[in-house]
């Protein structure tokens, strides 16, 4: 690869070239570790993008390696997840799919050469005990009253500790560091904790030990011969100690490289807080819409190249941002609307009648299906004396600047003619149930023989040939910019309308639609078919609307 004369390269990059440059590395392999304790989100998509999109620029090698070393939170599900996830986003580990449970045998191992070196320790003080006596960063640590036991007694109990003879949290094995170091991760971590859990995914029964993952993770990347590390900016204070072990051990050391994590406005990204959002009913799943989820954001309408687009727009930084989600909204707009079909959705039907037009005639007119690609071609669509308008393109008493359907007014429509409300029927309640119209049928197209001109186009359908349908109009699931702040904050400021359901009409072409099938609605936005989809009722997840109109509903909301 050649990058020589790219000067907005990122810094991951420099470090990648220096190294091939000098010897240090002569290939590339990376890995991307998640934990199969949830699903992955879209700050794992930059993660992943990063590892995986970096060795294929090089002609390199990337790993899948499952960081599952708690059993209490993981399971297959998340496994299989993440795998198809991956897949979505267009990446392939190809043979390379690992597990930290893999290398449990030499993990414990690696363990007890630590410990036959006199720099590993059994502790038997307590959870809270280990805690304390951590220090601040501002005082040393305590050294623990079982710090200097021998190595015969550490081994005898380490071992016991493998076989299940002491309970949960009764002991720990320990790194032997130094408690007054600055750096609070070299203060003597913990480097196994005692799980009595009743099955691995993987191993079963067999371990009643886990290694914590700053046990695994750094002795996994040597393992498995990994050349860049890369991984979030948390973990720039631990590499002194994935170092320290990997001295100690006298094994192969990769280059790790921090980058900054994404964070979205609006959102959560915290796998404890998402995962609090399903448990307690907020949303209906991990796959539902409004979570920044893949599966959800892919349920959505969104699509790998937006993602990925996104996150090339977003970059590679070291410091701490929170990203407008507008611009995650913005790169799926331009996807989809290079790619989306042109479609007509009546989402608040409202009944037009137009008396002149004959009674039992049936026109097909023609509809672009993408003005942007020629190639898209046309559709036909019917056209009779009673159609459906939007209710939102209809007011009895406009307000200024209002130029679309009021008594006395004439608008287009789209592809078809122009009209004019010449009268309206209300039901009991004074509302507008029925409006009537006259047409002008040389208007055919938009264009009228005498030159006037209207303000307004609007969409419709036919009522005789129209499709039922159900939509589902998403917002955002916050209200507060940076819902993160706080452990229960981010409940406090849900949105209450982050989910609108509506009931309409589509085009009779939409009769039958596949899950994940997009379109753009005319004048309404980009919509997906959802996967609750049926022959019966097609359903349609609102992906994105034509234009970022948050801004409009937070002043509104504030107003309120």
């Amino acid at each position: 690869m050649n990058q020589d004369e790219d000067k907005s390269i990122d810094f991951i990059r420099e470090a990648i070239n220096e190294d091939l440059k000098s010897g240090r590395f002569t290939n590339i392999h990376t890995r991307f570790p998640p934990e199969p304790n949830g699903y992955l989100h879209i700050g794992h998509a930059k993660a992943l993008t990063i590892s995986f999109g970096i060795a294929e620029e090089y002609g390199g090698k990337c790993n899948l390696r499952f960081d599952d070393t708690n059993p209490t939170k993981e399971n297959i599900e998340f496994v299989n997840s993440i795998k198809e996830d991956i897949h979505w986003l267009g990446f392939d580990w190809e043979d390379r799919e690992f597990f930290a449970s893999s290398y449990f045998d030499k993990l414990y191992e690696w363990a007890i050469r630590l410990v036959k070196k006199g720099k590993a320790y059994v502790d038997d003080q307590s959870q809270e005990d280990v805690k304390e006596n951590r220090g601040t960063l501002t005082e040393p640590g305590k050294e623990s009253p079982f710090r200097n036991r021998s190595v015969e007694e550490n081994l005898d109990l380490l071992n016991r500790m493998k076989n299940g003879e002491f309970p949960d949290g009764s002991r720990v094995l320990r790194a032997k560091i130094d408690m007054a170091s600055p750096n609070m991760n070299m203060r003597d971590p913990v480097m196994y904790r005692i799980i009595h859990e009743p099955s691995h995914h993987r191993t079963g029964n067999k371990w009643c030990i886990y290694p914590m993952y700053d046990w695994a993770h750094g002795q996994n990347d040597s393992m498995e011969g990994i050349t860049h590390s890369l991984c979030d900016l948390a973990y720039e204070n631990h590499r002194p100690l994935y170092e320290w072990f990997l001295d100690e051990l006298g094994e192969y050391k990769p280059r790790q490289i921090e980058f900054a994590r994404l964070n979205l406005s609006y959102t959560v990204l915290s796998k404890r807080k998402l995962l609090r959002l399903v448990k307690e009913g907020i949303v209906k799943g991990w796959d539902d819409p409004r979570m920044p989820t893949l599966c959800g954001l892919r349920r959505r309408g969104y699509t790998p190249e937006a993602i990925k687009d996104f996150i090339k727009r977003v970059g590679i930084a070291k410091n701490f941002s929170i990203i407008d989600i507008a611009l995650l909204e913005s790169a799926i707009r331009d996807d989809l609307n290079q790619h989306s079909l042109r479609r007509m959705a009546v989402l608040k039907p409202l009944k037009v009648i137009i008396d002149n037009y004959p009674d039992q005639q049936v026109e097909e007119l023609d509809a672009e299906n993408n003005p942007g690609d020629p190639e898209a071609g046309t559709r036909k669509i019917p056209f009779s004396k009673v159609i459906y308008i939007d209710q939102d393109d209809f007011r009895e008493t406009p307000p200024p600047k209002y130029y679309r359907l009021f008594p006395g007014n004439e608008v287009r429509l789209r592809y078809a003619y122009y009209i004019k409300c010449t009268d309206i029927v209300k039901n009991s309640n004074g509302e507008v149930i029925e409006v009537h119209c006259t047409y002008d049928p040389d208007s055919y197209g938009g264009k009228s023989n005498d030159g006037r001109k209207v303000k307004a186009t609007i969409h419709w359908l036919s009522e005789a040939y129209a499709k039922k349908a159900e939509f589902r109009l998403y917002d955002r699931l916050f209200l507060e910019e940076n819902p993160e702040d706080g452990e229960d904050g981010f409940l406090s400021c849900i949105n209450p309308d982050s989910l609108t359901i509506l009931n309409g009409y589509v085009e009779p072409c939409l009769a039958m639609v596949n899950s994940g099938e997009k379109f753009q609605f005319e004048r309404v936005g980009f919509f997906a078919a959802d996967p609750d989809t049926t022959a019966e009722l097609p359903v349609f997840n609102r992906t994105v609307s034509l234009r970022d109109t948050w801004s409009k509903i937070e002043k509104l909301h504030q107003n309120q």
